[in-house]
């Protein structure tokens, strides 16, 4: 998986790990509309997404999902690998940033590969689809171009916080080592809940 690639899916985990330590109330229907994204790191930045297809719209969750994806990256990822995520909420027409509460909103995570190590320790297989694809899911990333194909998921039913159920959000990335930007990715979304 390159490094954009690698930056959206990584964002995607951390949320999850995230979501999974804070006070959090079971979503039963929600839908996710208007799903945008967009690089904003700099022309010459070592990762680069090239596409990314997400569908339906809307995405109900709990349902199921097609992605594909595809990107590259000149440079070979390994740990330490920072990323920065600023989270913002449209609040009253403005845009309100997120703090970082138990590391889930506004928050600067040292090294993503220990996080992507908990979420899938060495030695286990990656997940589905990216096994099938020989796509790697865990540091080091080498360079090059990489793909995945559309391909099918299940959003099962998941805990969100309280202040994270509705409304309209952005996301941003910035993947970085030693000091120096690799890639930025921006997400824009609308949250809907019952």
């Amino acid at each position: 998986m390159d490094a954009s690639v690698t930056l959206a899916v990584t964002l995607s985990l951390v949320v999850a790990v995230a979501v999974s330590q804070v006070s959090c109330r079971r979503v039963t229907n929600a839908q996710i509309l208007g799903f945008d994204w967009k690089n904003c790191g700099q022309p010459d930045a070592p990762a680069v997404l090239k596409t990314l297809s997400v569908s339906p719209d809307p995405i109900t969750i709990p349902g199921d999902l097609k992605a594909s994806a595809s990107g590259s990256t000149s440079v070979e990822l390994a740990a330490p690998l920072a990323l920065n995520v600023t989270l913002e909420k449209e609040v009253a027409g403005f845009w309100v940033k997120i703090p970082c509460v138990e590391e889930l909103g506004s928050c600067h995570y040292q090294d993503v590969c220990d996080l992507l190590n908990q979420l899938i320790p060495p030695g286990q297989d990656c997940p589905e689809p990216l096994h099938t694809y020989g796509l790697p899911c865990r540091c080091p990333f080498k360079d090059g171009s990489y793909s995945l194909p559309q391909s099918d998921f299940y959003l099962p039913y998941m805990d969100l916080p309280y202040w994270l159920t509705n409304g309209n959000y952005r996301v941003q990335g910035v993947l970085g080592s030693q000091g120096k930007e690799l890639g930025c990715l921006k997400v824009a979304l609308s949250i809907h809940s019952d």
